[in-house]
């Protein structure tokens, strides 16, 4: 029998049904966010039959009905033949669900079981009218399953079979490059999902290559898998309802990138200026192979439209090799730097390596000021630690000719930064003394939890030879305000948050890759409700 692929990827929530009453209030706030169909997880719930069937008649939405063993990742623990017989009594009873779901490795190992279930779900020799499709699924919670395409070959190679499912732990996100294409070469309707951290991309993007369907958990503590986003996360941080087959794909690479905000300000952005884009996290281990090896899939993959990514810790001079590796370009004072950010890929698919922290901050500190970055010059700048961010700060403040002192406590990474950059270079403790017209603190000193900590402590009532700096801007944007900002705005100086270096940054990176203006101001709007939250 053919079957009709609806080309519409449906959003499914899953619920796992402890009582009828709690079941049915989860399925009308599924349908109230935007759910089209939830799945009745009834592991838990095969000892009333008759409730069983009437909240399937009572469902609000079309269902799938589910009840999963233990030994495949469910919570049911009885004997299988009475589960088959459950799941042919609701068949029966019932004005019939969307679907059964049955593992393969129940539905290929008896033949008895297998004509059971065979009553109750829509085949070409099922003598009674339904309309009720079997899913045949499978399910690896440790790995990808070294024999996938034998499984997939059986559930395809079952008259019975409506629909196709996959669903596997994902060990890196290159595994997802295989769910979808698994989906597209699909002789049935498939489900092909990667589980866990690593897989999110796979249950986003189901809607760009036509999946069936993807899974969203209600609220954060009611997922049925690993890594299963929220129908609220999917809806409205990643976009969901403007996904489509021409979606380009963006992302945050790093290691960790779980709690980045990059992913909710750039796909704010799409939406305010109605680009056809999604932002993923996308967390690759540290090592240069790793980075190298999926991006390079990435790229590779031509249908996934990869055209970009934010690149941070620990992989920003692992986008520089890359990128020279595959003869792309790189901006120069990025590789002055020794690392850069930023990847784009061009419509004629080459690369383009760059950096736009360093803009972020002189941008900053120069509306903070009212000058244009001419005016840098010969400003006393000092700045505070010796790490990434101060490398990107001391690059940029002394291209534009300003007097830049960095203070680190330890003096000879101080010492090797300077000598990169022209700078000059002290212990942090002698920045009390120190007479500078711009303080820029790189350290984490004042990041949240630590909020009461400083890298600067104000005079009251500084003399002449040692006053106050005019602008203090604080790299740290968790908390919006630090003390560091706090008392220096009540000594009387120009503050600017590390939110506005987050923002330009994020928005240089954005308009990079769309060709137009970041919506600034909705970025920070992001940023900040995020904060506040």
């Amino acid at each position: 029998m053919h079957y009709a692929i609806d080309p519409m990827t449906k959003l499914c929530v899953p619920i796992m049904v402890d009582s009828a009453e709690q079941a049915l209030a989860d399925a009308n706030a599924a349908q109230a966010a935007g759910a089209d169909l939830v799945e009745l997880r009834l592991d838990r719930f095969t000892d009333d039959r008759d409730a069983a069937a009437n909240l399937i008649n009572d469902c609000p939405l079309p269902t799938i009905v589910t009840i999963r063993p233990e030994w495949e990742g469910g919570d049911y623990d009885g004997d299988d033949a009475q589960r088959i017989a459950f799941i042919e009594y609701l068949g029966t009873t019932c004005t019939g669900p969307a679907y059964f779901d049955i593992e393969l490795a129940t539905y290929d190992r008896s033949a008895n079981l297998r004509q059971k279930v065979m009553l109750v779900v829509d085949h070409e020799d099922q003598p009674r009218p339904t309309d009720t499709g079997l899913i045949l699924s499978s399910h690896d919670f440790n790995r990808r399953p070294p024999d996938l395409y034998r499984r997939i070959k059986a559930m395809t190679d079952f008259g019975s079979c409506r629909v196709v499912k996959l669903a596997w732990y994902a060990r890196s996100l290159r595994d997802n490059l295989e769910a979808f294409e698994i989906i597209r070469d699909r002789h049935k309707p498939t489900i092909a999902l990667c589980m866990g951290e690593l897989g999110l991309m796979s249950r986003v993007l189901a809607k760009k290559f036509g999946a069936l369907l993807t899974f969203a958990a209600i609220d954060d503590d009611h997922g049925t898998a690993p890594g299963q986003p929220t129908i609220a996360e999917l809806k409205t941080l990643y976009r969901w309802d403007h996904l489509n087959a021409d979606t380009q794909l963006f992302g945050v690479i790093g290691d960790p990138v779980g709690h980045s905000m990059s992913p909710a300000i750039h796909n704010a952005g799409f939406t305010a200026i109605d680009y056809n884009g999604v932002y993923l996290p996308m967390r690759i281990a540290p090592e240069y192979e790793p980075f190298k090896a999926t991006v390079a899939s990435f790229l590779d993959d031509r249908p996934l439209d990869f055209r970009g990514a934010s690149v941070t810790i620990p992989h920003k001079h692992n986008l520089l090799r890359f990128v020279e590796e595959m003869n792309g370009e790189i901006e120069p004072l990025a590789e002055m730097i020794g690392a850069a950010n930023t990847l784009t890929v061009r419509d004629d698919v080459s690369l383009y390596a760059s950096i736009t922290d360093y803009a972020a901050a002189l941008d900053s500190v120069c509306d903070a000021m009212s000058i244009q970055r001419e005016k840098l010059k010969d400003k006393r700048v000092a700045v505070l630690g010796a790490g990434g961010a101060a490398r990107a700060v001391v690059a940029g403040f002394t291209a534009f000719g300003s007097v830049v002192t960095i203070y680190n406590r330890t003096l000879d990474k101080a010492n090797a930064l300077a000598n990169t950059f022209n700078a000059q270079s002290a212990e942090l403790a002698d920045i009390q003394s120190a007479d500078f017209d711009i303080l820029i603190n790189c350290t984490p000193i004042g990041m949240h939890p630590n909020i009461d900590a400083t890298p600067y402590k104000f005079t009251p009532n500084p003399e002449p030879r040692t006053p106050n700096p005019t602008v203090v801007f604080d790299t740290i944007y968790n908390p919006v305000e630090t003390k560091l900002l706090r008392e220096a705005k009540a000594a009387g100086c120009v503050t600017v948050s590390g939110i506005e270096m987050f923002v330009r940054q994020a928005a240089a990176q954005f308009t990079l890759w769309t060709g137009q203006p970041a919506p600034i101001d909705r970025f920070r709007e992001v940023v900040t409700a995020r904060l506040d939250a």
